[in-house]
């Protein structure tokens, strides 16, 4: 398959940009942009930030949605490091309420210690596995366990509550498989970035009164209110990757009905209890339009009683997680929330 021109040069800026010096990215960036907080946006961040303004490819609601998932699919495969082949890279597919939901289970070569059910970004309209694949590659390796990526269906030709009975289903399948593949179920954490955040910490609440519950739930940037906006929202509404349109088509995508969006299977900030919840780990980006309600999350978890870590990568935009090729902050993020998950493993 012949690469678009801009996918084959974010490629090649990918594998040199990593190695520019503070002075060259911060010329480019506009390094001195900071934020309320006082944490100024690292000059690689700024970058992409400002990349992403003028590269239509970043613009999901631009041309069909085919190719905007194309695109996107495409474009963060550039951005994330390359890999030799695991012991295991299984495609497999999980009976699902709609029909089957096709899933991959990574295993790097060590003797694992648990399973990581992933859910990728996305806004519940674009991303995929292959989107992600990159980023679940890095915590196989940094976790010592098995992954389990899911491809979810999307919006908006499968709304609001398809996603989250997907999940439900990936999260049910991996219960009932994981001694099938030498694992315990006891040891299984639920994880997703974004939209797929949203699902992980949406599963945990469906779950809790169950036998079988989440080891640990990773939320990294997560949504986690479709029902207001908070500053952070006005704060960075563009030129920091995601931005307020782009995070209005996804909504308008994936909840059309306004009434839905109070349902805590769109919103679980909003669930009646946050009690007796998984010990949780929540990442916030510091230019992030959701760093507000991920805050605000992680607070909420935590007078419920619940065990919370709040990991703010002040200097970093949405989406770092998928730009390690290019960011040593972005690598350290990453490495932390692949100690947070082996930590929950031991």
């Amino acid at each position: 398959m012949s690469l678009p021109l801009s996918i084959r040069a974010q490629r090649a800026f990918g594998r040199v940009a990593g190695r520019l010096p503070d002075s060259v990215l911060a010329a480019v960036g506009t390094r001195t942009r900071v934020n309320r907080d006082g944490d100024r946006l690292a000059p690689e961040m700024a970058l992409v930030g400002r990349i992403s303004q003028y590269v239509p490819y970043y613009d999901v609601s631009r041309g069909t949605l085919e190719n905007s998932r194309r695109r996107i699919d495409l474009s963060a495969a550039s951005f994330g490091p390359r890999f030799e082949p695991f012991a295991v890279e299984e495609d497999l597919v999980i009976p699902g309420p709609a029909g089957p939901i096709p899933a991959t289970r990574y295993r790097a070569k060590v003797a694992s210690r648990g399973l990581v059910l992933f859910f990728h970004g996305g806004g519940w309209t674009v991303g995929s596995r292959a989107s992600h694949d990159s980023l679940v590659r890095t915590l196989a390796i940094r976790t010592g366990a098995d992954v389990l990526s899911v491809d979810y269906r999307l919006a908006p030709a499968a709304p609001f509550p398809a996603a989250a009975d997907d999940a439900l289903a990936a999260w049910d399948f991996a219960v009932r498989t994981a001694p099938q593949w030498g694992l315990d179920p006891h040891r299984i954490v639920v994880a997703g970035d974004s939209a797929g955040g949203n699902l992980a910490t949406v599963i945990s609440q469906q779950v809790r009164d169950r036998e079988v519950t989440p080891r640990l739930q990773v939320l990294i940037y997560p949504v986690v209110d479709l029902s207001t906006k908070r500053p952070s929202y006005h704060e960075f509404a563009s030129g920091y990757y995601l931005d307020a349109r782009s995070m209005d088509f996804y909504t308008d995508s994936y909840v059309p009905d306004h009434s839905l969006r109070t349902d805590p299977r769109a919103s679980p900030m909003l669930a009646d209890s946050l009690a007796g919840l998984a010990p949780t780990y929540i990442v916030v980006a510091g230019f992030d339009p959701l760093r507000d309600e991920g805050i605000e999350y992680a607070r909420r978890l935590e007078e419920a009683g619940n065990d919370v870590v709040l990991d703010r990568a002040g200097t970093l935009i949405h989406g770092f997680a998928n730009l390690t090729l290019i960011s040593p902050g972005a690598r350290v993020a990453v490495d932390r929330i692949g100690e947070a998950i082996a930590d929950s493993l031991a």
